[in-house]
């Protein structure tokens, strides 16, 4: 039968590294010194058995133990070496390097090697999230900038009136390089780690109400429906404007990923338990695979659309945000299990 070239070199790695599967190097170490004692002792008896003077006998043990610690460290160092030369590849900014030697062994080496692999993903992963997010913000910014350099220059040259209507649409380019701004700005707190908050006591219903209507305004067009079921007497303590961001986010998401004519629910609750509002945003577009619910609060990552009338676009950083903001109140954003679609699960201390 044929063998594939990455059977044929696991098979080489086994053999060179037979001390692989063991779990220590330094249990490795030990046998690979006890080894070439053992064989260097049997050559020097068996030489001095058959007649042969100490003097041939010497170098010819000392040759054999070399050749036996020579064997097993270059099964031990070759793995190394091809990390080092991975990690020279990486920074030089070739992210696609990966190392193949090693990954089938239990010891400190294979784990490092294993560990080597999936941070070259992650950094192979954010840099190509980053040249995407430059070409989504050179777009982003591009559109409103040349819509406001258009409007302007025929208000100037008099071409158009500075009508209500007119003003307005350079109103509306305004808010959108605003809001650009204000992601990018949310990114720079994201990466400082921390971010300063301002706790105010507030009303849970109200809040969401105020969320909610310019997003309704905003999404006229597509026709959606948003239920908010959340009890009128629900207080908690927050930064207002973080948790507008979060809310925000995760609400204008599912109206994004929600077909046209469609409903969003927004429900939310207390847990007596632990002393936490629970509040959960439910559309019914197509449900997020187990898998990818981590995926998508990744920055720059976003999401799929799989139904006539979603929107695409945006930066990718929404989300992300959303659980900034959360872990910033000591809360957790997640997606649950839910029958009736895609439930976004807002877990806040109260």
């Amino acid at each position: 039968m044929a063998h594939s070239p990455s059977s044929h070199i696991k098979r080489s790695i086994n053999w060179s590294r037979p001390l692989g599967l063991i779990s220590s190097l330094k249990i490795e170490l030990s046998v690979l010194i006890l080894l070439a004692t053992f064989f260097a002792f049997v050559v020097a008896w068996a030489l001095l058995k058959i007649g042969f003077s100490g003097w041939i006998a010497l170098p010819a043990t000392l040759l054999v133990a070399l050749g036996i610690t020579y064997f097993f460290a270059q099964g031990l160092t070759a793995p190394l070496r091809e990390i080092r030369d991975a990690a020279e590849a990486l920074t030089q900014g070739d992210y696609t390097k990966r190392v193949s030697m090693a990954l089938d062994s239990n010891d400190e080496i294979g784990q490092l090697s294993r560990s080597f692999n999936v941070m070259a993903d992650e950094l192979e992963h954010a840099d190509q999230m980053r040249r995407d997010l430059i070409a989504n913000v050179s777009h982003e910014l591009r559109t409103p900038v040349s819509a406001l350099q258009a409007l302007v220059e025929n208000m100037a040259d008099g071409i158009v009136e500075p009508t209500p209507a007119n003003l307005e649409g350079i109103l509306n380019q305004t808010q959108r390089l605003s809001d650009l701004i204000a992601f990018l700005l949310d990114l720079s707190r994201m990466e400082a780690g921390a971010a300063s908050l301002e706790i105010s006591k507030f009303n849970v219903r109200e809040f969401l109400d105020d969320v909610i209507a310019p997003l309704e305004i905003a999404d006229a067009s597509h026709n959606h429906s948003i239920t908010l079921a959340v009890p009128s007497d629900i207080w908690m303590e927050g930064d207002e404007d973080r948790l507008r961001q979060l809310f925000t986010n995760i609400i204008a998401n599912a109206l994004k990923h929600s077909a046209d004519n469609t409903s969003v629910i927004v429900e939310a609750r207390e847990n007596e338990i632990d002393g936490t509002v629970v509040t959960n945003v439910v559309n019914f577009g197509s449900q997020i695979a187990p898998e990818d619910r981590s995926d998508i609060f990744r920055r720059y990552v976003k999401g799929k659309h799989d139904h006539p009338g979603t929107q695409s676009g945006g930066t990718g950083l929404g989300l992300s945000i959303s659980r900034w903001a959360a872990g910033l109140h000591g809360g957790t954003v997640q997606v649950v299990d839910d029958s009736r679609g895609v439930n976004f699960e807002v877990v806040l201390p109260q």
